[in-house]
């Protein structure tokens, strides 16, 4: 989890307080054309047979590996699985990067090994400022892959990394992270559609 607070949550809260924090934030217009904007460049990079590769650090590294299993699996409908891989899976790279390279470098050094161009490689970070996500976007435009940012706080140092920007509310990482992970489950829903029937 991103060690940013924005906002102090230190305090004793009840149940109507944590509703409310979440309340409206899934109506800001933005989203709509952040995520449409997204899913035009993961179908488009799918049906060119390229692939998608996620990262993150901590709970957003577990929505990395669960968006990706939704595309490379099943989401809601039967069709071919989709070229989509997380780069937190392999402990030993990992390590070996961190180990010889240093921890900013873990995910930067997978996307020089796999990315191509025409790829998209999501990095989801509610800080926006993680330096090892930001170093994976740009070592995904060096590549000539799609950068996208799955940001929060408003948009931090990965936004200028990006070359889309999904920008999540202000506030402490579960609240960003539920919005990304309701985002990204609509990504996965409007590329499947795509796939399966078409524009």
């Amino acid at each position: 989890m991103d060690s940013a607070v924005t906002k102090d949550v230190r305090g004793r809260r009840g149940f109507d307080e944590l509703v409310a924090d979440r309340r409206g934030i899934f109506d800001a217009p933005h989203y709509r054309a952040q995520v449409e904007a997204i899913a035009d460049a993961v179908v488009r990079a799918l049906r060119a047979g390229k692939k998608v590769l996620w990262c993150g650090n901590g709970g957003s590294a577990a929505e990395a590996q669960h968006m990706a299993a939704e595309l490379s699996g099943r989401f809601l409908r039967e069709r071919p699985g989709l070229a989509s891989e997380a780069l937190s899976v392999n402990t030993s790279a990992i390590t070996a990067i961190g180990n010889d390279y240093g921890f900013d470098r873990v995910f930067a050094r997978q996307v020089e090994a796999f990315a191509q161009p025409g790829d998209v490689v999501i990095a989801l970070t509610t800080s926006g400022d993680s330096p090892n996500v930001v170093h994976a976007l740009e070592s995904a435009r060096q590549c000539a892959a799609v950068a996208v940012a799955f940001t929060g706080n408003g948009g931090g140092r990965i936004a200028a990394a990006a070359d889309l920007v999904l920008v999540g509310p202000d506030g402490y990482s579960a609240i960003v992270q539920e919005v990304h992970q309701v985002m990204a489950h609509i990504l996965c829903d409007l590329v499947e559609q795509r796939i399966i029937f078409g524009d």
